[in-house]
């Protein structure tokens, strides 16, 4: 007696099965917006979402219920040019979430008076290239092979 074959369709179950799930949409998109000339993509990082210019990690938007003192646009930088910044840019400070006096990250709050000028700023210093803002992430390391005896 021949075997029966196995069916390798299935039923849909409707309209369902094409629902698509909405994304959410990204914290002040006018920073994408204003960041277009340079081509940005983005990648999600911790609840947050990670701005890339080429190789460089230049912004982090976040808008998130823990730490909302925190929420904002976050600029990758480091100490040495905190200061000219801040010259440019007087809302930023530093992150208070990691808890450490000073860190390569600042903030933009979003509840600054002026945050929405100051992001569009920051985002005008990335589209000049300024040396000041992006770092390239260190490569993500892979574990060694080990031989096996």
């Amino acid at each position: 007696m021949a075997k029966a074959k196995r069916s390798t369709e299935f039923e849909l179950g409707g309209e369902a099965a094409f629902q698509v799930k909405k994304r959410k949409r990204p914290p002040f998109e006018f920073v994408l917006d204003a960041l277009l000339p340079v081509s940005p993509w983005t990648r999600p990082m911790f609840g947050c979402l990670a701005v890339y210019v080429e190789e460089k990690i230049v912004l982090l938007l976040r808008d998130r219920a823990d730490w909302p003192s925190d929420n904002g646009v976050w600029i990758a930088t480091s100490a040495d040019h905190h200061e000219s910044l801040r010259r440019e840019l007087p809302p930023m400070r530093t992150i208070r979430l990691f808890g450490i006096k000073q860190t390569h990250w600042q903030v933009l709050p979003s509840d600054a008076p002026d945050f929405e000028e100051s992001a569009l700023r920051a985002c005008e210093l990335i589209c000049f290239c300024d040396p000041r803002i992006g770092r390239v992430p260190k490569s993500r390391r892979t574990r060694p092979v080990q031989k096996v005896r």
